[in-house]
């Protein structure tokens, strides 16, 4: 299975959970419960980010797994060719193992660079380092970002409609995680919690 078909994700028919786990299975659930043609459309939403997943679910299974196929294909493609750096594709130094690193165009100002080479280690290890005492230093908030923005991007696709919606999401990225459950507490079950799942606050009720 391709990355793009094994992407986590969560199908929803109007406030209801149809279904959550790696898109192709989700994509095939949809197909097999009729509710690409149900009244309330079905949204399939990719839980790493939030946003809507465009699925077309017309034709047999066979036919449904090989344009995903086709599409995971052209997406990886595509961010091949985002991260190509300009030195990629020339042979890597003879008996050095690759340890997982991944080469990428990195741009600074000579400054940078000259102090760089000033570094124990190089260029490279003092960028690892850096990014990794940043990284340390955070405590969590750039997650905690990225999490109310998931959260914000499922929400207003689903539950603009809903009673508090407005004051739900003020409450999520002032980063009251209570007020934010208790303004969704009358909310459809569903989407309560995949709200709270998404925003990493603990699911109750």
């Amino acid at each position: 299975m391709t990355e793009y078909l094994s992407t986590p994700c969560t199908a929803f028919v109007g406030s209801r959970q149809l279904g959550s786990g790696a898109l192709i299975d989700v994509a095939l659930a949809i197909k097999a419960a009729g509710a690409e043609d149900s009244p309330e459309p079905a949204l399939t939403f990719d839980d790493a980010s939030g946003k809507v997943i465009d699925l077309d679910l017309r034709g047999t299974t066979a036919e449904i797994v090989t344009r995903l196929t086709e599409h995971g294909e052209l997406e990886a493609l595509a961010a091949r060719t985002r991260r190509r750096s300009p030195g990629e594709g020339v042979t890597g130094s003879r008996g050095r193992p690759k340890l997982g690193v991944v080469a990428r165009e990195v741009t600074l100002l000579p400054r940078h660079w000259e102090w760089l080479a000033t570094q124990q280690g190089g260029a490279s290890q003092a960028l690892r380092r850096l990014v990794d005492e940043a990284r340390r230093a955070d405590g969590g908030q750039t997650e905690a970002k990225a999490a109310r923005e998931r959260a914000y991007r499922f929400l207003s696709a689903i539950a603009g409609d809903l009673p508090g919606y407005e004051e739900a999401i003020r409450a999520l990225f002032a980063g009251q995680s209570d007020d934010f459950a208790d303004r969704m507490a009358a909310w459809p079950v569903d989407v309560r919690r995949h709200a709270l799942k998404l925003a990493g606050v603990g699911v109750s009720g």
